[in-house]
Order: C-alpha cells, then sequence, then structure tokens
C-alpha cells in the first residue's frame, strides 16, 4: 500500500511519483481540512458576500477542456469540472478526485480507478464509469480530430508508441485504463485542468459543451457574454463535502487593459485580478489591497520558425540570441517580478538543469554573422494581452527585442493580435519567429521539454523536429523518477541550448491582487484558480 503524504512544502512540485507497483491508495489522514478550508473559516462569523468577481485579460478560447489551451479558459473550466485526480492546494502532489483510489498493475501498465459512488453531472445525469469513459474516449484515436490541441499530450498516440491502448468501464464505479507503455507523469496528467476534466455526454453528444458547459464540479455554468464575462452559479449538490463552494456566484470580468483591471480592483468593482506587472504593484497596495505572490511555474520564451523562413538556419538563430542582451531586457521590463532564463524549466523544479550552458549574449559577433548570412529583416508575430509568464504583454516585450535586432543590423516588424485572434494566427500565417510561452500543467518535467516534440503545433509553434530530441522524450517517460531520468532531462534541455529552436527568455512569479475581505484566496502553481473556498466578508 502506498499512501500520499499530504503535508509536503509549497515548493515540492516534483515529488517522486515513479512508476507505482501494487495498489495506490489515497491516506484518508489527508483529506481533511485544508488551509483553504482554515482560511475560510477565520473569516469568523461576518456576514459573507454572495458574489466573487474575478477579472482576467481575455476571454476563455472555450469552455470545453478537450478543444481548448490556454491558462483564460483552464482558470473557468476548474471551477465547473471534476477530475479522476486532483492537485493539493499549493503543489502537484496528488489527491483524491473522481477517483477515490486507484490500482497498478506490477508492469505499470494497467490503471483500475475505483469511482465515486451517487455523482451528479449539472444537468442531473450519472458522472459514473461509463461517462468517464465517453469523455476520454472521444480524444483517443481514431475519434480524436485536429482541435483537440492537448489530446496526444495527454491521452498519447499509436504512433509515438505512447498512452491509452484501451478503457474499459467494468461496472458503474470501476474504470480500467490500459496503457501502451509506462508512463511516469501518467496520473499526473489525469489531474490536469485541460483534455483531463469530465464533461458530461450529453453537452459534447450534443456539440454545445464549447459555450455550454455541463460538468460535475463545484460551480455551474450560467452565462457567457463574449467579452464581457462568464458567470457561475455554486452546485448546491455538489458531491465533494470537503470541497462545497462557500460563495454563491462567481463572475469571470474580460478586461483587457493592466491598468483598467487595477482601477477597478482598486474602486471595488472586481475582487481579484490577475496579469499585474512590477509597475502597478504600488497601486494596488496603497489603495489598501493584498497582493498574491509566489514563484511561477512557467517560461517565457521567443520561438523561432524552424521549417521555414530565415530562421530555418541554425547559424541565424545563433545570431538572434546573440543579439539580445535577456539577463539586462529580463530586469528592465519585469524588475524583481521575473528572472531570466536560463533554462526551460525553472531551475527550482529541475535544479539539475542549472549547469546548461547557453549562447552568451554578444553583439558584435551577431551583427557580423547576421551580415555573412545576409538576413536584414525578418517577422514577428506576438500577442497584445498579457500572460502569467509576460506581465506587461507582448507589445512592450516584442518592441524590446526589435531594439537589440536593430542595433545587429536586422529590421524586425512586429505584427500584433489579441490572444484569442493570436493562437489562430500562429497556427495558420507565415512568420520567422513569434513570442510564446508556457505554464506548467502537472509539476513534471515531461510537461516542459515534451513540447518541442509534439506534433501539434499548437503546442510546438515554432516546428521543431528532432528524432533525437522525440528518443530522448520517449525514455524520459517510462523511467521512473531519480537520477537516470534527471538525465535524460537534462540532455534535452542542452539540445535546446545547442539548437536554439526557442531563445529563453524569463520565468515569471505569479502575482494577483485581490480585495483585503476576500480569504481563502490563492493561484495553484499550475495557474489556475479554484474558487470553491473562496469567501469575501460583506
Amino acid at each position: 500500500m502506498a499512501a500520499f503524504d499530504y503535508t509536503v512544502s509549497r515548493r515540492r512540485f516534483i515529488e517522486a511519483m515513479g512508476l507505482v507497483a501494487g495498489a495506490g491508495v489515497f491516506g484518508l489522514t489527508g483529506c481533511g481540512e485544508s488551509k483553504r478550508a482554515g482560511d475560510v473559516g477565520s473569516a469568523g462569523g461576518g456576514k459573507g458576500a454572495d458574489t466573487l468577481t474575478y477579472a482576467q485579460g481575455a476571454d476563455p478560447r472555450g469552455l470545453d477542456p478537450a478543444f481548448v489551451d490556454d491558462g483564460e479558459s483552464a482558470k473557468v473550466i476548474v471551477n465547473i469540472y471534476d477530475t479522476l485526480l486532483n492537485y493539493d492546494e499549493g503543489s502537484c502532489d496528488l489527491k483524491p478526485g473522481l477517483a477515490r483510489e486507484y490500482d497498478v498493475s506490477d508492469d505499470g501498465l494497467t490503471y483500475t480507478f475505483t469511482l465515486q459512488e451517487g455523482v451528479k453531472f449539472h444537468d442531473g445525469t450519472d458522472c459514473d464509469a461509463e461517462a468517464v469513459k465517453a469523455s476520454i474516449e472521444r480524444q483517443l484515436e481514431p475519434a480524436r480530430t485536429e482541435d483537440m490541441p492537448y489530446a496526444s499530450f495527454v491521452y498519447g498516440s499509436k504512433d509515438a508508441g505512447n498512452g491509452i491502448a484501451s478503457i474499459d468501464a467494468k461496472d458503474a464505479t470501476t474504470l480500467v485504463i490500459t496503457l501502451r507503455a509506462a508512463s511516469t507523469p501518467f496520473l499526473k496528467n489525469m489531474a490536469m485542468a485541460l483534455a483531463a476534466p469530465v464533461v458530461a455526454p450529453s453537452a459534447f453528444e450534443s456539440g454545445e459543451a464549447n459555450e455550454k458547459p455541463v460538468g460535475s464540479g463545484p460551480y455551474k455554468f450560467v452565462s457567457w457574454t463574449k467579452g464581457d464575462s462568464v458567470v457561475l452559479e455554486a452546485n448546491e449538490d455538489y458531491w465533494d463535502k470537503d470541497n462545497k463552494p462557500q460563495t454563491k456566484n462567481v463572475i469571470f470580468r474580460i478586461i483587457a487593459e493592466n491598468a483598467s483591471r487595477v482601477t477597478a480592483l482598486n474602486n471595488g468593482e472586481v475582487d481579484m485580478i490577475d496579469g499585474i506587472d512590477a509597475s502597478v504593484v504600488k497601486t494596488i497596495t496603497d489603495a489598501g489591497n493584498k497582493l498574491f505572490q509566489e514563484d511561477g511555474m512557467n517560461i517565457n520564451y521567443l520561438a523561432f520558425r524552424n521549417d521555414t523562413g530565415v530562421f530555418s538556419d541554425l547559424a541565424a538563430r545563433k545570431a538572434f540570441v546573440k543579439a539580445v542582451n535577456v539577463e539586462e531586457m529580463v530586469k528592465s521590463l519585469y524588475g524583481d517580478y521575473a528572472s531570466p532564463a536560463t533554462s526551460v524549466m525553472p531551475t527550482w523544479m529541475a535544479p539539475y538543469a542549472e549547469g546548461v550552458k547557453q549562447t552568451a549574449y554578444d553583439p558584435e559577433a551577431a551583427k557580423k554573422e547576421f551580415a555573412e548570412l545576409g538576413i536584414t529583416s525578418c517577422t514577428m508575430l506576438t500577442y497584445t494581452n498579457v500572460r502569467p509568464y509576460n506581465s506587461i504583454g507582448g507589445q512592450p516585450l516584442a518592441e524590446a527585442i526589435q531594439g537589440y535586432l536593430a542595433d545587429a543590423g536586422v529590421e524586425m516588424e512586429i505584427i500584433s493580435y489579441d490572444w484569442t485572434t493570436y493562437q489562430t494566427k500562429v497556427d495558420t500565417d507565415a512568420f520567422d519567429c513569434c513570442l510564446y510561452g508556457w505554464v506548467g500543467d502537472n509539476g513534471d518535467p515531461d510537461n516542459f521539454m515534451n513540447l518541442l516534440a509534439d506534433e501539434n503545433v499548437s503546442m510546438n509553434v515554432g516546428r521543431y523536429r528532432s528524432d533525437a530530441y522525440k528518443a530522448l522524450i520517449a525514455q524520459g517517460l517510462t523511467l521512473p523518477e531519480g537520477d537516470e531520468r534527471d538525465q535524460v532531462y537534462l540532455k534535452c534541455e542542452q539540445m535546446v541550448a545547442d539548437e536554439s529552436p526557442w531563445m529563453l527568455i524569463s520565468h515569471a512569479q505569479t502575482l494577483a491582487g485581490y480585495n483585503p475581505k476576500v480569504k481563502g484566496f490563492s493561484i495553484h502553481p499550475t495557474g489556475v484558480v479554484h474558487l470553491a473556498g473562496v469567501t469575501k466578508t460583506a
């Protein structure tokens, strides 16, 4: 028997899961009152407000987790749906979800999940093993469609020889999943905010789940007014008695501009905001509001177009990296709220990556090499919104890079779009480089490094292709946690440094502002916001 220890510190994101043999059972002693629940209790006997309003910078792309790949969608999704497993508050350690326990075969291939009894979707239909199977099965080959960006990442593919080989509902509370190959991150994938949440078959079979979601989570969907708000209401019949919604209504307000979100918070129009940067921290705190601040699990990067255009040549990519003083730029743009990236993963998450050697800033060499290559211009796509990994938005970052390139003799054209449009444009339009980023989904190294092995353009926007890199990723999936697995991902990190498919920029702190009357608020390391346990005194 293996039980999970829930007393781990906030920053222990990559505790060893390994290929657990035998039975995996969730320890009952770890499922009591969480820190958040304690915060709720400490609110005292004051009358609670019946509505929480959270302001974010962009609309969700959609509300069916099978069809989206962005954080704005995920923040809403996690409040509507349940997953087989959950992450603990403040870490990526696992605890029960729709599955109250699981068993793993000796060969690490067969997972038997025992589900909670009597769970209902918001429309009253049964959230049983057949429903969970159907929610997953639509994302498996051959049912999977090209507009399911996370499906292959979470559930694998036949060609890659990984992921789910078969899934079977033995009875109402028994789900059996058999993998093609052992996978260390598989259990953590089952708790992710995208692809993994369980959607009511009635909703996706009708084709309406992306705009009228039906889950079994703590909040029910009420309405979505594009460009304005998403409204949710408490699920009074929520099955998880330890995580019952404490506030009747939740509103996600869409406020694109940083300054406007800050004004809305300081005026009391909203209760919580994200996407803030160093320049507004004092404005928020001087108004009497609180700052949430934690080391982020993210990477802010520039992706070169590796398959075509001027940066399909390694020498051109190297010249570009030499032209940009990343350390100076990050300090200037983000102050103390981000650090220059020397590896794909934050080094607190992967300390073995500290020794990776990156291409050094060398403006004279860059100018000479660009001239020798005959490169005098290039195009960059960027986004206008702020992102969790880029608190100032894509335009100012692009302009800073543009200045360094100009000094090296290269004129860079910047083409900007709002975030929702941008995610389509990087799939469809020609460009030489683009700004992008990533917030870790599950605390596992594969979740970061696998991006450059993914065939899906929405994940691998630079179209980097390397059989050697893919072989390392495949090896890392099967190895248990430990030194041997760490060495695989260290090799991946060094390949990224050597071949420069990306120019690494920064790792951002997670920042948010909130009203001091709000209790129990936090942003999870994965970037999502669980609001069931959050309250506000009236």
